[in-house]
């Protein structure tokens, strides 16, 4: 049973590492242009706290509004950087799904081996069952991700001032609940062995 499946495994192992570095390169990015968004989310407060008509302002009656279609104009292109990096976290939740799905497939197509087989470990090698469950548990974990990414940045409005400026804040709150999360590398580790193990001799107790 292990043999057909070696092949899509170590593409899968292939998809996930290079998942792996691109979410970690948006996740990255998408920092500064937040804190970018929260500072000029700041700005447009301060100038709303102006009192243009009773400073000398007040003799440049279109220096307002000019000054918030710059800032609109500087906030829409920040979200616009932003949504290209939610794109870059949505193609890693796909190309992942779509990878664990090619294993998943075969192994259906193949025909679940018995029961024992299936849960067989070795001292060095875990089980058929554990690899797969791990798959699932990575496609999961970056459907989350991607999932939390997409709400918080489709909330942004100027609309919300105060909100904005909090950004960071909630953004690293999402950081935080993934970045000690290792099951994308306990996976791999799972994949690698399942792999090695089973190239050349078989995944037993006795192995």
């Amino acid at each position: 049973m292990a043999a057909p499946l070696l092949p899509a495994l170590r593409a899968w192992a292939e998809a996930a590492a290079r998942a792996e570095a691109a979410a970690r390169a948006a996740l990255e990015a998408s920092g500064p242009l937040l804190d970018s968004l929260a500072a000029l989310a700041a700005q447009v407060r301060a100038a709303r706290r102006l009192p243009w008509d009773a400073s000398p302002l007040g003799a440049f009656p279109e220096l307002r509004a000019r000054l918030w279609r710059k800032q609109r104009g500087a906030a829409e292109a920040l979200l616009e950087r932003l949504g290209e990096r939610r794109e870059e976290l949505r193609a890693v939740r796909d190309a992942v799904a779509a990878a664990g799905a090619a294993v998943l497939r075969l192994y259906e197509e193949r025909g679940p081996a018995e029961l024992p087989a299936v849960l067989r470990r070795g001292p060095r090698c875990p089980s058929l069952a554990d690899v797969l469950e791990g798959l699932q548990d990575v496609e999961r974990y970056y459907r989350h991700l991607y999932l939390e990414s997409k709400l918080l940045l489709q909330r942004i409005t100027l609309d919300s001032l105060a909100d904005v400026e909090a950004l960071p804040q909630s953004w690293e709150r999402i950081l935080e609940r993934y970045k000690e999360d290792s099951v994308v590398q306990d996976t791999l580790l799972k994949v690698s062995l399942f792999v090695e193990n089973h190239r050349e001799v078989s995944c037993s107790p006795g192995s």
